[in-house]
């Protein structure tokens, strides 16, 4: 009997101390984490340019093909630096008392990162450059909206602007620290903070800008289609950074999100082109490429926590209610969203987060709830969803009023009829010969 005790303590002594090598490495640098980490923040980098450039500019005119891809570039470089000043620490920053809304200024200038400094398993630099590429997309997914029509300048000053008082104040309530994190809104890799954040406001500037000239009487159609698909297969590429990144390690919960990630953006193409087919009898290129990004919209909050069965519900949502809000609503309301930013990323983004609520649940296929069931789950979803419309709204409205005052926003009617690409950029994007 003493020796089969023995043995017993033995063996569990040999099997605790087999695991104090992973215990004292569980705080320090993971190669595999880490590498994956650089990884994905070069894919999310990589949606925006040259993802999203191409995606827009295939879709404008070719007067204005020139003027979005320099819009997104400028965005591009004028929120890393940005970033890099102010924005990281107002976003990750911590606030103090008053944390729940901002994150403080302790960390400006990138103050107290060095080689050495840690965000979990990765360098603190490297978590700090992929929430950067976040920045960066979030508003230039908002040139989507005021596409053709808004003063480079005025743009500049917005995107700014915005970064400051809309992007790093909601990032920080979701992902910071913040209210909204702590109430339990599941938003996995940016419902919220990105999609709808960017969607609301490129509405709120297409309605302060006005139609475009034409609009409504005169045929816009995208001018080069071939640059849209490349685009979009860009997006949906990098989108693998995007949702599986998000997760921060190399495990399983980033290996489901990329499986989710693909389904639902699957699903979505096939929903959107099916209903078009129906509808109009044919189906289109615009549509199947506009619903695989409907679908990459409506997994982003979800991706982390619902599984393949869920995507595949998210999915086809994403595909027919995106597909209703860019044709039906957008018509019966009458407002001039150029590419579709509030049809794609609000409504996608607003049909991800409520969904996230249900296909989360273990259930249903998910990883679990944040709440203790769907319902009240889906009710902190739709809180997440309602503040982050309503503070968008509020304070985008106001920024473009400022900006319009001091700079105006709209380039005058010969530039518009020129195309900004001359007439804001003296450039062509084709010359004939």
């Amino acid at each position: 009997m003493f020796k089969k005790t023995t043995g017993r303590y033995v063996a569990l002594a040999a099997g605790l101390l087999g695991m104090l090598p992973s215990l004292a490495l569980a705080d320090e640098l993971s190669a595999g984490d880490t590498a994956w980490m650089l990884t994905a923040t070069a894919l999310v980098l990589f949606m925006t340019i040259p993802g999203l450039s191409l995606f827009y500019a295939g879709m404008v005119r070719s007067k204005n093909v020139l003027s979005v891809m320099m819009q997104c570039f400028a965005i591009t470089a004028l929120m890393s630096v940005l970033w890099v000043i102010y924005g990281y620490n107002l976003a990750f920053g911590d606030g103090g008392s008053m944390n729940a809304f901002w994150g403080g200024f302790g960390k400006l200038f990138l103050s107290g990162m060095t080689v050495d400094s840690m965000s979990g398993t990765i360098p603190e630099s490297v978590f700090m450059t992929f929430q950067m590429t976040f920045a960066i997309i979030t508003p230039a997914l908002i040139v989507g909206g005021f596409a053709e029509r808004m003063k480079f300048s005025a743009m500049l000053l917005f995107m700014g602007i915005w970064l400051t008082i809309v992007y790093a104040p909601i990032c920080h309530w979701v992902w910071g620290g913040g209210w909204l994190g702590d109430y339990g809104v599941l938003d996995f890799a940016g419902g919220t903070v990105v999609h709808i954040n960017a969607g609301v406001a490129g509405l709120v500037a297409a309605l302060m800008l006005g139609k475009r000239k034409g609009f409504g009487k005169a045929a816009m159609p995208p001018h080069n289609l071939t640059l849209s698909v490349i685009g979009a297969s860009m997006l949906w590429v990098g989108w693998f950074g995007f949702n599986a990144g998000s997760e921060l390690a190399a495990d399983g919960t980033a290996g489901m999100a990329l499986a989710v990630t693909q389904i639902a953006a699957a699903a979505a193409a096939l929903a959107w082109m099916f209903a078009e087919w129906v509808v109009h009898g044919k189906p289109s290129v615009l549509g199947i490429i506009s619903g695989a990004v409907a679908g990459l919209v409506a997994i982003t909050p979800a991706s982390g926590s619902v599984g393949p069965m869920g995507a595949l519900a998210i999915g086809a949502a994403a595909g027919l209610g995106c597909y209703w809000a860019a044709t039906s609503l957008k018509r019966a309301l009458g407002y001039d969203d150029s590419l579709d930013v509030f049809g794609v990323h609000a409504a996608g983004g607003i049909i991800g987060a409520l969904l996230t609520g249900v296909f989360s649940a273990v259930s249903l296929g998910g990883s679990g709830l944040a709440h203790d069931t769907i319902s009240e789950q889906v009710i902190a979803q739709g809180i997440g969803v309602a503040s982050t419309i309503a503070y968008t709204v509020v304070a985008s409205y106001l920024i473009l009023k400022v900006i319009d005052a001091v700079v105006g926003l709209r380039v005058d009617e010969d530039s518009e009829t020129e195309g900004l690409d001359v007439s804001q950029h003296d450039e062509r994007g084709y010359i004939l010969t």
